[in-house]
């Protein structure tokens, strides 16, 4: 496809194919289907190639978009996908499941005026195209170290760290709780965000570059801790943030009432035909928990971000006869990707905005959710405006079901404290998350280095919850730092 300045005023904006509401919302599979090797040339030819790309800044990872978009430009998928996983570890799913909207998409500059280049679209068409025709990463010139790495947790913080080890010439050797790679990415993203083929071809290809998995490995029953430390020259440390915040509210204890994260792992484990139910404690549940039956039932989720938008989605295919988001403040305020708000409205989600829960109501189980009217106060503590209750504006919300998803908080495993692992008040791992400056005192940690000197952390453990991206990020960084730190440099 020969290349024509300003591409953009004669070609719109285009996602993929999507699957229609009537029909999607009876499966399981991702919405938008792949793009075809020349619409993902045309979409990519609006790219205004700018001199100080904004999406590239705006990606956690800082992708190299405006490059690999002419790469694809000019029919060269291989070099495309060599370039796409320079920046970023898991680049299929990060084109799957990040909120292009609020981040590489949201700062192009085709925005002002015009609609923003479909990156996140063309990103998936790459690595999944290019594994389809047998490009795999080249290791060919890497020279095995003799080292060796454990690392816990198979998320996408843990596989990222593991692909920069691989690249070094560091053995990673991978432990997760679950049967399969992925963490929440296979257990808690429904299929229709990230069908779970991909991971499996993640898995397939971080295998054939050297990695080892040890799956359905508890550490701290199965393996103990010791053990990694005196079987592996260093450690990283990739858990997640399992735990719900707890609203408090009265009557959450009712039957009806589910935190989001064993709610959508049920599911998973439903859709993935998988046999064994949840036996251990999630997200501070401590209930085995199957998926419940939500046919017919009047469903209410508390949350306004990415998770709440899985869970109404979930309900929707679940059959519920209908699904109500609630949240203490304005659209313009929810933390969540717009294009899920879009999509949950498309599928018959309803939406109550500046609406904050006080109690839930039933005797036996739940009949309804007591909510009060919000309007917009003074600032927090992070420049929101914190909703104010209105007086007198109190109304319930029949309901049978109701979905909790507050958000996430660290649940650190006590053999952290038990090596001198330093965490923050609020639980989260205490490691420095910039190099430390040339004159810094020489005692100073490496970057992701715990007050353990074997021992590294990233992602949500470190952070708070966050994206999916944000994680593959720390991930990579923190798997370069490792191979630093055993080089000695």
């Amino acid at each position: 496809m020969s290349s024509k300045p300003f591409q953009f005023l004669d070609v719109p904006r285009r996602m993929p194919k999507e699957i229609p509401v009537e029909v999607r919302t009876h499966g399981w599979t991702e919405i938008y289907g792949p793009f075809e090797a020349p619409a993902a040339a045309e979409q990519s030819l609006r790219c205004l190639d700018c001199g100080n790309p904004y999406c590239e800044w705006k990606c956690p990872v800082h992708n190299y978009i405006p490059n690999w978009l002419k790469l694809v430009q000019e029919g060269r998928l291989f070099e495309a996908a060599e370039l796409c996983h320079e920046t970023n570890p898991l680049p299929e799913i990060c084109g799957r499941v990040c909120p292009q909207d609020r981040l590489c998409e949201g700062a192009c500059t085709l925005n002002t005026g015009f609609e923003a280049v479909t990156i996140g679209a063309v990103e998936k068409y790459i690595v999944d195209e290019a594994f389809k025709q047998g490009w795999r990463p080249d290791l060919s010139n890497v020279v095995p170290t003799g080292r060796k790495v454990a690392i816990i947790g198979a998320g996408p913080a843990g596989l990222a760290c593991a692909d920069q080890l691989a690249r070094a010439g560091v053995e990673p050797q991978v432990f997760d709780r679950y049967e399969e790679i992925g963490g929440l990415l296979t257990f808690g993203i429904p299929p229709f965000k990230l069908e779970k083929h991909v991971i499996a071809t993640r898995r397939h290809v971080l295998e054939s570059m050297g990695v080892k998995f040890h799956l359905g490995v508890t550490i701290g029953d199965q393996v103990s801790f010791d053990a990694l430390l005196r079987d592996h020259d260093a450690v990283f440390l990739g858990l997640g943030t399992y735990r719900y915040v707890d609203g408090r509210l009265p009557g959450q204890d009712l039957p009806g009432v589910i935190p989001a994260l064993p709610y959508l792992v049920a599911n998973a484990r439903e859709v993935l035909g998988v046999e064994h139910p949840e036996t251990r404690p999630i997200a501070g549940w401590t209930q085995p928990m199957a998926r419940p039956d939500l046919r017919g039932a009047r469903v209410v989720v508390l949350g306004g971000g990415d998770t709440g938008m899985d869970c109404v989605r979930t309900s929707v295919r679940l059959g519920a006869a209908s699904v109500t988001c609630v949240y203490r403040r304005d659209e313009a305020d929810m933390p969540g990707s717009r294009r899920e708000v879009k999509n949950a409205r498309d599928e018959g989600v309803k939406f109550l905005f500046n609406r904050a829960p006080l109690a839930i109501e039933g005797d036996a189980r739940v009949t309804g959710l007591r909510v009060v009217e919000t309007r917009p106060g003074p600032p927090d503590a992070r420049g929101r405006r914190s909703p104010q209750p209105i007086e007198g504006s109190e109304t319930v919300l029949p309901a049978d079901t109701v979905i909790i998803a507050f958000g996430f908080q660290p649940d650190p495993p006590p053999w952290l404290a038990a090596h001198g692992i330093s965490l923050h008040p609020n639980g989260l791992v205490d490691v420095p998350m910039a190099a430390a400056g040339p004159h810094g005192p020489k005692s100073a940690r490496a970057r992701f280095q715990t007050s353990h000197p074997k021992v590294f952390a990233g992602g949500d453990m470190v952070r708070g919850a966050d994206l999916v991206v944000t994680a593959v990020a720390d991930g990579r960084d923190a798997g370069r730092a490792i191979a630093a730190w055993l080089r000695g440099t």
